[in-house]
C-alpha cells in the first residue's frame, strides 16, 4: 500500500510540475518528427498482463524500397536522440504510474515477444509491477547483458522495499544527469532479446 501510494503522490506531483516541459516537448516533436505525439506499445505488466505504455516519439516513420521500416539509427531524430540521452521520452509513461499499470521503481516493461523466451527464474521479473525505473537501470542500464540485466530485476523483486526504492530514484538522478549507460556498444538501445542459451544450447522457454 505504502509503494503505490508513493507511486499516486509522487505521479500527481511530477505530472503537475513537468506539464510545461512536456507541453513544450510534445510541440517540438509534432513540428521535428511529425505526428502523434505520443509513441503507443503493448507492454507486459504485473503478472504479465498487457498494457498500453506511452512515451514521446523519438522516430521518423521511413520506409526502405521493399516498404520496411528503416533502421532505427536511420529514423531516430536529433531531439529524439536528445530526449532519449535525459530520459524526456519517457516523462508520459507517469501517466501508466498513475493508472496503476506502472510503478515509479520495477523492472523496465519489455516486449511482449519476449516473456516466451525468459527461463523461469528470469519470469520472475513480473512478479512485481514494471517501473519508470529499476536496480538494472542503476547498476549498468543498457551497458549490460541481458542476462545481467534480468538477475538484478529478480534481485530486486527478493529484496524490494520502501528504502530501496528511494535509494534506486536517487540514483536514477545521478544517472539522468551523467547519461550513462544510454545504449549498448554498436545499438541505439540493445539488440533484441533472443532468449538465453542454456548448457544444452537450447533455450528455455517458460
Amino acid at each position: 500500500m505504502t509503494k503505490r501510494l508513493l507511486d499516486i503522490i509522487v505521479s500527481i506531483l511530477l505530472l503537475v510540475l513537468l506539464f510545461p516541459l512536456m507541453a513544450l516537448l510534445a510541440i517540438m516533436v509534432r513540428f521535428s518528427i511529425g505526428g502523434p505525439v505520443l509513441f503507443t506499445q503493448t507492454r507486459p505488466g504485473l503478472n504479465g498482463e498487457l498494457f498500453r505504455l506511452y512515451k514521446f516519439r523519438t522516430m521518423r516513420t521511413l520506409f526502405n524500397l521493399d516498404d520496411k521500416l528503416t533502421p532505427d539509427a536511420d529514423r531516430i531524430s536529433s531531439l529524439g536522440m536528445l530526449m532519449r540521452q535525459w530520459s524526456l521520452d519517457e516523462l508520459p509513461e507517469l501517466f501508466n504510474v498513475l493508472r496503476g499499470d506502472m510503478s515509479l521503481v520495477g523492472p523496465r516493461p519489455l516486449l511482449p515477444q519476449y516473456l516466451e523466451r525468459y527461463t523461469p527464474e528470469q519470469a520472475r521479473r513480473h512478479e512485481v509491477r514494471p517501473g519508470l525505473t529499476g536496480w538494472a537501470q542503476v547498476n549498468g542500464r543498457n551497458a549490460i547483458t541481458w542476462e545481467e540485466k534480468f538477475a538484478l530485476d529478480v534481485w530486486y523483486v527478493d529484496h524490494q522495499s520502501f528504502w530501496l526504492d528511494l535509494k534506486i530514484l536517487a540514483l536514477t538522478i545521478v544517472k539522468v544527469f551523467r547519461r550513462e549507460g544510454i545504449s549498448a556498444d554498436g545499438e541505439e538501445t540493445m539488440p533484441e532479446f533472443m532468449g538465453s542459451e542454456m548448457g544444452s544450447g537450447k533455450k528455455n522457454v517458460r
